[in-house]
């Protein structure tokens, strides 16, 4: 395959991602009419324009899968067993544990007050904030996470099985779980969220990446769809996925800005669980099952990752738009991409750690990650 070297959007994709995040913070402060109106075209609380922008973020992805070898990954099924085992199993305990320690403990002194929920119930901040990142522990990535494991240069193909797998565990489990960590006699998870975001994120570009490479390959051949579609369709994810944070942080930037010191204390326990969550992931359990590199990545990315658009929505219905629980959500969307960018880096650089590392470029050498790409 030939080299070449990283395009402007890929070797400078931080830099994006930090301008958009300030861009979307500033959108929302300077005309919260433009982020009204775009979050108040929902279903259900799935934002329409962040699904739209989801959808071309996916589909470039999608629509490179070929399913045969789908079928051949569902035959392997240590590395599914291992990302429904820490996402279910460990992580939601462990976030449940990390974020006490840190909000209800270390800094909860830092964080005085009370707040009244939608339900009427008068509860302190701290106990809140615990809430949000709880409903972040619970709500495993289905989404996002295929842009990682493409990033990371994983494989796609066990990426998008474990992808509908863990779907469908949330679909049984989000409920019963944040029912027994959150301490409350019901609660009432939002199904329509769920099915509908799952429907949109994951589903739609699937299907319709299934359907345009069959068309494609069929009237214009595989060296033209290898050559020229799958070439001018590479900076679309990245692009979609920018458009999505600028709108992501329009809807909540003034939040944002009002709440500086509490932003930096809910970070600091999300930080630690998603660094936790990937190196167990990553180089215990996936080393110890002698997983390739192409599957150690994505898998332990997963876990690593949160639905932040299910959370939101779930805190918002539970607890209403202004509680501490909905900022806790945001929050997690404000570390995760960054943090995300520097985890797929790291598994670039340590690729030389497992068996069968086939990159085609020396990003998986220390000495040099940034000279070409496939």
């Amino acid at each position: 395959m030939t080299e070449k070297k990283l395009s402007i959007f890929e070797r400078y994709l931080t830099l994006w991602v930090l301008l958009c995040i300030a861009g979307g913070i500033v959108l929302g402060k300077t005309a919260p009419a433009v982020a009204t109106t775009l979050n108040d075209f929902s279903i259900y609380q799935v934002s329409i324009p962040i699904a739209i922008c989801l959808f071309f973020m996916m589909y470039p992805i999608m629509v490179k899968i070929d399913f045969y070898q789908v079928i051949k990954s569902a035959q392997t099924p240590k590395p599914v067993l291992m990302t429904l085992f820490i996402n279910w199993a460990i992580k939601p305990f462990t976030m449940f544990a990390i974020s006490y320690f840190f909000l209800g403990y270390l800094f909860k002194n830092f964080i005085p007050g009370t707040e009244i929920l939608a339900n009427g119930e008068e509860v302190e901040l701290w106990r809140s904030y615990i809430a949000g990142t709880i409903l972040l522990g619970i709500a495993p990535c289905t989404a996002m996470v295929l842009m990682w494991g493409y990033l990371a240069r994983g494989n796609d193909s066990l990426t998008l099985v474990m992808v509908a797998i863990n779907s469908l565990m949330m679909l049984l489990l989000y409920g019963p779980l944040g029912a027994l960590l959150l301490n409350v006699n019901s609660m009432p998870v939002p199904w329509q969220t769920i099915l509908l975001s799952v429907s949109i994120y994951v589903g739609l570009p699937l299907v319709t990446g299934y359907m345009s490479r069959q068309w494609i390959i069929r009237y214009k051949g595989m060296e033209w769809f290898n050559e020229k579609f799958l070439h001018w369709l590479t900076p679309v994810s990245i692009v979609a996925l920018l458009l999505t944070l600028l709108l992501l942080f329009s809807f909540k930037g003034e939040v944002i800005l009002a709440n500086p010191l509490t932003i930096l204390w809910i970070a600091i326990p999300l930080f630690t669980q998603t660094i936790f969550i990937f190196a167990i992931g990553y180089f215990l359990f996936a080393r110890f099952l002698r997983l390739s590199y192409h599957d150690a990545a994505p898998a332990a990315m997963i876990g690593a990752s949160n639905h932040f658009e299910v959370a939101i929505a779930t805190a918002v219905i539970l607890f209403g738009l202004s509680s501490g629980a909905a900022l806790a959500t945001v929050v997690g969307v404000l570390i995760e991409v960054p943090l995300m960018l520097m985890l797929v880096s790291l598994c670039k650089r340590t690729c030389h750690l497992f068996n069968n590392c086939h990159l085609d470029y020396p990003r998986c050498k220390p000495s040099d990650i940034t000279n070409f790409i496939p």
